[in-house]
């Protein structure tokens, strides 16, 4: 039998008081190809027509998965790309987010790593039902764009993140950055 927690979104909005809670932790990944992009792909809350958001590749961390084999396993499933844990730098960043959607709230505890690669396409083939209907586009980013931007990106300091991970690459730092609680809601929590 389906726990709450496994059973899937509805996307009908729920009064906020009404919303359940889930809890869960991911692996996130800056992928960052060699012309200096960063692939982010453009999230959304099916329950708020309208709604988006960019987002970095990542997911939940499986029952009995470490967070870099998370990591992996997400990269190719979101983007079509195998890498290896080897070849993550990190965690570069670890924090604890709240995200308030239409029909759930998700408190998370989110683990970021970073990975250089050569460009390539990027295959949706691998995205779950849910992911083909929110996320609705990808994109490279130059850190340029990133600075100019209108759009909401999640995390918000991504550039920073992006900063140091490119130190971390060259000097790998023991612990990861505390990117402290933070709210990223559609419906604040």
């Amino acid at each position: 039998m389906a726990s709450e927690e496994d059973s899937p979104r509805t996307f009908v909005p729920v009064p906020p008081a009404e919303r359940p809670r889930r809890t869960r932790s991911t692996a996130r990944v800056l992928l960052i190809d060699d012309r200096d992009r960063i692939l982010l792909f453009a999230d959304s809350d099916p329950g708020i027509p309208g709604a988006r958001w960019w987002i970095t590749p990542g997911g939940g961390i499986d029952p009995g998965e470490s967070e870099r084999v998370a990591a992996v396993r997400e990269v190719e499933e979101e983007t079509g790309l195998r890498i290896t844990e080897a070849e993550l730098v990190g965690p570069t960043m670890r924090r604890t987010v709240v995200h308030g959607y239409s029909d759930v709230v998700i408190d998370q505890e989110d683990f970021f790593y970073a990975c250089w690669v050569p460009a390539f396409e990027v295959s949706t083939a691998g995205h779950t039902e849910e992911e083909l209907l929110t996320m609705a586009e990808h994109r490279w980013w130059t850190r340029a764009e990133l600075a100019v931007t209108d759009e909401e990106i999640w995390p918000a300091v991504l550039l920073d993140l992006w900063k140091d991970a490119d130190v971390r690459r060259d000097v790998p730092a023991s612990d990861p950055a505390d990117g402290g609680w933070v709210e990223e809601s559609t419906v604040p929590a």
